[in-house]
């Protein structure tokens, strides 16, 4: 065996260890997260049901008043003002009430916060180690990390942790999203390593050019930013089914409340959920073009029906028929929401079900 062999391999195997390191500080940030929700207490944040009530009541037509006048007559005040409304967001989708926001995973008092602090450092330590692990994927044979699903699936989840702190740097309210990120890490790395390991090697010659570092990274990013996108959809869903039975009156549970009063109002979840799916999905475009380009010059066509192709064209066209009516007046709110999730689901197939299960030009999962 040669030195440089020697030295590949080495840093193959202090990739494993950095991204199994990793794994093991994902679960203590998943703890500190579950402490986070648990423990807070929400004795400081306005409840749903309250705000609900009042809204309601300010929008209802208030009764005439009568007053005397210095004259002797009488006047009429049809709209007497009206005390004490509260700090509301509107939802975005269908403007037909308004909810405060809740203090998103954080209880509202310091213990809550503490173990939401520790649960973000955390995270960050266990986003650096994994990246590092990346890094040093890349070094072992001195290409970029995503030759086969085993690799993809580390960047993937690097650059979706990378994506939430980088919300959280630019301060946004997104504090909510690391549960479900931290357990959906967990659950990737998992089938990575049990399942999708492959040994550090070369590339096949059709992935050895410089398009697999614009091509390849440009797709790993919109799926981490597609992500964080159907995340908030998905919690949207399950905040607005919560507004509407309290303000129809009836009673959540007392899960159903502990959880979603400390989460953002539908309004929020619906606003984030469209922005960052519109903001990607040019970039998502110029992926296939990308790949398209690519495709010419490694099998002298820019299109040939390659499975991998269709799915991404058909999530393509999944997200412009959500954007398309997430812009509709008839189809936003939920209908919009059940579209975006469709079309997450597409991207998923083809991350996973493609590579794995489909035979094609595309098929580097390295998976037997």
């Amino acid at each position: 065996m040669t030195i440089a062999a020697a030295t590949n391999e080495n840093l193959a195997q202090i990739s494993n260890v950095l991204v199994y390191s990793a794994m093991a500080v994902y679960t203590l940030a998943f703890l500190a997260h579950i402490a986070e929700w648990v423990l807070g207490s929400r004795s400081k944040v306005g409840r749903t049901a309250a705000a609900l009530t009042a809204a309601r009541k300010a929008a209802a037509p208030a009764p005439a008043v009568q007053v005397r006048t210095a004259g002797g007559g009488t006047a009429v005040l049809d709209k007497p003002e009206v005390a004490d409304r509260p700090e509301v967001v509107t939802r975005s989708a269908t403007a037909a009430r308004d909810v405060p926001d809740g203090p998103g995973a954080a209880g509202g008092d310091e213990q809550g916060d503490l173990y939401g602090r520790i649960a973000v450092s955390l995270t960050t330590l266990a986003f650096l180690l994994e990246a590092a692990g990346v890094v040093a994927r890349a070094l072992s044979v001195q290409r970029a990390p995503w030759g086969n699903m085993y690799e993809f699936s580390l960047t993937f989840s690097t650059v979706a942790t990378g994506a939430y702190l980088g919300f959280l740097l630019a301060k946004k309210s997104i504090r909510w999203l690391g549960l479900p990120l931290v357990t959906t890490v967990l659950l990737d790395l998992g089938i990575a390593t049990k399942w999708l390991y492959t040994e550090s090697d070369q590339l096949v010659p059709a992935l050895d050019s410089y398009w697999l570092w614009i091509h390849v990274s440009t797709a790993i990013f919109c799926g981490a930013v597609f992500y964080i996108g159907a995340v908030a959809t998905l919690l949207y869903l399950f905040r607005d089914a919560y507004e509407v039975k309290v303000e129809r009156g009836e009673k959540p549970g007392a899960f159903a409340r502990s959880v979603m009063e400390r989460l953002p109002s539908a309004a929020s979840f619906d606003k984030l959920a469209y922005r960052v799916n519109a903001a990607v999905f040019p970039l998502w475009t110029f992926t296939i073009i990308a790949g398209a380009i690519w495709a010419g010059d490694a099998w002298g066509r820019y299109w040939g029906w390659d499975p991998k192709e269709v799915w991404s064209f058909i999530t393509w066209v999944a997200y412009a028929c959500y954007l398309h009516a997430r812009a509709t007046v008839g189809w936003k709110g939920r209908k919009a929401a059940y579209l975006a999730l469709v079309a997450f689901a597409c991207w998923l197939f083809n991350y996973y079900g493609v590579n794995i299960w489909v035979d094609g030009l595309h098929s580097y999962a390295g998976v037997d």
